[in-house]
């Protein structure tokens, strides 16, 4: 019986072998690596389909017998000769735009797939090899020409950290296999390439401070090498690996920098430091970078070039000598070695420097310059881009060059999973149509800083990678730049067929799963567009906000063009409060209707993804997660929701002065933290961190210093001490008979031994004082805690026209005490901005300690802020702009942040008190 059964089991397999529709792939002679590798995969996939016994074979000039796969390039001229033969009174049309191809019908049983370039010829085969898995059989009577409309379409990885190396600052990491194993990890590196070219994705961003390190050597300068032996050659080869695998694929790896970082031994040499933003550019620098791009571009001739002007460095000046006596004649030095006259493409960064004039000096010198800039900032914010950051885009992107849409950092999707076709359709669409730009360039979704993984925490070590987790955010990104104007009704089919697949359970469930992506898509980018501080790093927006930030928001520091860029036109919270008061007309998204717009949303996602799980019959776990993370999106709307309610009732009392105001904000502000903690229990077991940067970098909602305040669970104390703070104020306030708020007042700061290294004199810190030596203002008003103080007395012209350097010595630690005038006017400083400066919280200086702590005659109000140094010989340089030197504290005492409101009679004082 048993043999009888064996014998059965082998005529079926010998029956269903030859059952099986024989096809063969058809490659010439010619045939380039992007062109094989696109007829490789339709083998595999055809094979794994188990209908088709499939043979790759070499087009001649025989007959070509049954059916056939025919895959090849426009000008090979083998294909060219088969088609003369092979269509004959067909119309044999030519293709055109680079990666353009076509898929064809001749006669019953052959198919062809020819495309303009290598890169055209593999999308064709990918297309088939698509329809395959969709439908399960190939269509031999089809008639197809596509080609992508944005030139560039990539994404990026960064070889960067969480947190910063011992001795280092930002963005310095050399490649090692002890700071990123994943790199070394050729598996790993096969499937994210797959994953770009399945999603038909160009190019690939490598980030990094100074890379070249790592990856060149110099014989003028050996010392800058800052890897050992073994480990250089293992970069060599990883660095070789990975740009041939992309070479297959037709992808392009571009390297980035950032201007001017060295390495640590370069700087160790010349007792400099790896990154100074005050720094001039200095020969020596100049030379080492020159000839590292160079030895770059001769040994690795299939790399481009991202460059970064901003962040460590500063001046118009300086960056248009960096970049065309630095960098474009590395890259042609380069050239040059290898024989070659023709120009790769260089990539300048718009950030933190004026691209427009870098541009107009470098074009003479340089003609395949392609530029790019932020889409929303460092956040996905809205696809009604409007306002001076987008005068930039459309700068740019009319000069005629290729300009490049960079999706940068997601700082307000962290870490919750994120998938909304229609947002993301919307915002590429935005890109051409608005911005100009037609390229993308993509990050992760979540996690940039700590890839290639997630934040979810999963049992056990394992650790989710971002590309398995995040397949939706690539795949949509990646549909759309290469064709955004494809039809709604149709996309809501193909993308409910695709997570119905993807969890089988059928299109209708799909329908479902998609509603709660795109519902759930709307909460993120909504909240921070009108409530937020800034798009960048700085702000977590998923750690939620205070309720000073929220009523005084320019305390915190809004960063500049932000809300008048980052969404469609509206008020915040502080102009709608105001207009409310006076009885003006609103205009535009204001805050009553965006939050009840986010919980609705929540609620519709909630419902969506519920109706969705009774249904689930694979990827059971993932599912689990994404179900998780949409439940925690509506608990954050809600939370949100009560505490812009709250903030809108403290506002009304900043004008009223009734306390009933406040007691109306209460309930609010209880049910604010409620949902915090549902939020918490949502998130305790399910995710490491919120946000994947944890330095001090982090500001908002409170400082992310030493990887501190990273998860939900670390915040919900210091909302609950918030709460208890507003109840007693509302108890002091209603004990007042006298209808009057209370004055806060501060605490004299504890002067500091320090000996100043100048001739500069000093002055007392006092009402009725000069605080410039050229110039008559004087002190009307200042805060408390600055009474103790002595300044410099410092040339008000002179440090407009070039600035200051200050060499002192402390004793012991301290913190200089520095007042930033408040105003866009270029006479004044700036003060330390996060987001064009990496480096501008080393000190703590980033932070307002006193906000409108100082009137002086004629002047802005000004903000103070502290330097922390340690004991011993220090340095501090600035940039030009008029700022005062206000003396030195004691480090370790205790500060009290707040806003001193000594400002002008027109405005109210800041009333966010109430909340500390």
């Amino acid at each position: 019986m048993k043999l009888l059964i064996r014998l059965l089991v082998a005529v079926l397999l010998l029956s269903a072998c030859h059952s099986r529709e024989k096809i063969t792939i058809l490659t010439t002679e010619n045939a380039s690596n992007r062109v094989r590798f696109g007829a490789e995969q339709l083998v595999k996939a055809l094979e794994a389909n188990n209908k088709y016994e499939v043979k790759l074979e070499k087009l001649g000039a025989e007959k070509i017998k049954g059916k056939a796969i025919v895959i090849g390039e426009q000008g090979d001229s083998v294909l060219v000769r088969w088609k003369k033969e092979n269509l004959r009174g067909i119309n044999d049309g030519e293709l055109v735009g680079k990666e353009a191809f076509q898929i064809r019908s001749i006669g019953e049983s052959i198919l062809l797939v020819e495309g303009v370039d290598g890169s055209g010829a593999l999308y064709g085969a990918i297309e088939l090899t698509d329809q395959l898995k969709a439908s399960g059989t190939i269509d031999y009577q089809q008639e197809l020409v596509d080609a992508p409309e944005m030139v560039l379409r990539g994404a990026c990885i960064g070889l960067q950290k969480t947190s910063y190396l011992p001795g280092r600052g930002v963005y310095e990491y050399p490649y090692t296999p002890e700071n990123f194993p994943w790199f070394y990890d050729k598996e790993l590196w096969i499937d994210y390439l797959d994953m770009l070219v399945n999603n038909r994705m160009n190019s690939l961003y490598l980030w990094n401070g100074h890379p070249f390190a790592s990856l060149v050597k110099l014989e003028e300068y050996p010392f800058a090498v800052e890897v050992d032996d073994e480990t250089f050659k293992k970069n060599e080869e990883m660095f070789r690996f990975i740009t041939e695998e992309a070479d297959k694929r037709g992808i392009w790896v571009i390297q980035m920098f950032y201007n001017i970082i060295v390495s640590k031994p370069f700087a160790e040499h010349y007792g400099i430091k790896t990154q100074d933003r005050s720094r001039p550019i200095i020969p020596y620098i100049a030379d080492y970078t020159q000839k590292s791009i160079a030895a770059f571009i001769e040994k690795y001739p299939n790399v481009g070039l991202l460059v970064a002007l901003g962040e460590a460095m500063s001046g118009e000046e300086n960056d248009v000598q960096w970049f065309t006596e630095t960098i474009i004649p590395g890259v042609k030095d380069g050239l040059k070695a290898l024989g070659r006259t023709d120009e790769p493409p260089i990539i300048l960064r718009a950030h933190d420097t004026n691209a427009p004039l870098v541009m107009e000096k470098a074009l003479p010198l340089y003609h395949n310059l392609y530029t790019t800039h932020k889409y929303n900032g460092e956040s996905l914010t809205t696809y009604q881009p409007r306002g001076p950051w987008t005068a930039i885009h459309k700068s740019l992107s009319s000069k005629g060059n290729i300009h490049i849409s960079n999706v940068h950092i997601l700082a307000n999707l962290e870490p919750f999973r994120y998938g909304s076709p229609d947002f993301i359709q919307k915002s590429v669409q935005a890109m051409h149509d608005v911005h100009g730009a037609n390229a993308l360039h993509l990050y992760p979704q979540a996690s940039y800083w700590d890839w290639p993984y997630t934040a979810d925490k999963i049992e056990g070590d394992e650790r989710l990678l971002q590309i398995d987790r995040d397949w939706i955010w690539y795949k949509a990104w990646g549909r759309y730049a290469w064709n955004c104007r494809r039809d709604r009704d149709e996309e809501i089919d193909y993308w409910s067929q695709l997570l119905g697949e993807e969890y089988g359970a059928g299109e209708e469930v799909g329908r479902q799963i998609l509603t709660a992506y795109e519902e759930a898509g709307e909460i993120a980018p909504k909240l921070l567009r009108k409530f937020g501080i800034t798009e960048g790093n700085r702000q977590t927006l998923l750690l939620g906000m205070f309720g000073s930030q929220l009523i005084n928001p320019y305390k915190w520091r809004v960063y500049p063009g932000f809300h008048s860029s980052c969404g469609p036109l509206g008020e915040i919270l502080i102009e709608y409060a105001e207009k409310e008061h006076k009885g003006l007309a609103h205009e535009g998204e204001i805050p009553p209707q965006l939050i009840a717009e986010v919980v609705e949303h929540g609620r519709r996602a909630v419902e969506a993804i519920d109706a969705a799980a009774l249904q689930i019959t694979s990827n059971e776990s993932e599912f689990a997660r994404l179900q998780n993370d949409i439940h925690s999106y509506q608990a954050f709307a809600q939370f949100f929701s009560e505490k812009v309610k709250a903030a809108m009732q403290v506002l009304e009392f900043k004008y009223s002065g009734d306390v009933a105001d406040l007691e109306e904000a209460l309930p609010h502000l209880e049910k604010s933290v409620l949902h915090y903690k549902e939020l918490v229990a949502l998130t305790k077991d399910s995710y490491w961190y919120a946000n994947s940067m944890q330095t001090s970098m982090r500001r908002i909602p409170i400082g992310g210093d030493n990887g501190k305040n990273k998860h939900w669970s670390e915040l919900l104390p210091h909302y609950e001490k918030e709460l208890a703070s507003f109840k007693r104020n509302i108890t002091l306030l209603s004990d007042r008979d006298d209808g009057e708020l209370p004055v806060q007042k501060g605490k004299p700061w504890e002067n500091a031994a320090i000996d100043w290294k100048t001739e500069y004199p000093t002055f007392e810190v006092k009402s009725g004082q000069k605080v410039f030596s050229d110039s008559p203002s004087k002190i009307t008003q200042m805060a408390e805690e600055l009474s103790n103080l002595n300044g410099l007395l410092l040339s008000s012209e002179k440090l407009d026209e070039e600035g200051i350097k200050l060499e002192f010595t402390a004793k012991q630690p301290l913190k200089l005490v520095l007042g930033y005038f408040n105003t866009g006017d270029k006479h004044f400083l700036t003060p330390p901005t996060l987001e064009t400066n990496a480096m501008g919280n080393m000190r703590g200086e980033a932070e307002v300690q006193l906000a409108n702590a100082m009137q002086v005659e004629g002047m802005p109000p000004l903000n103070i802020h502290t330097y922390l140094f340690e004991a011993g010989e220090n340095k501090l340089v600035l940039e030009d702009g008029k700022v005062l030197i206000l003396g030195a504290i004691e480090a370790d005492q205790e500060i009290t942040s707040r806003d001193v409101g000594l400002i002008g009679d027109e405005q109210k004082v800041a009333v966010d008190w109430v909340f500390y």
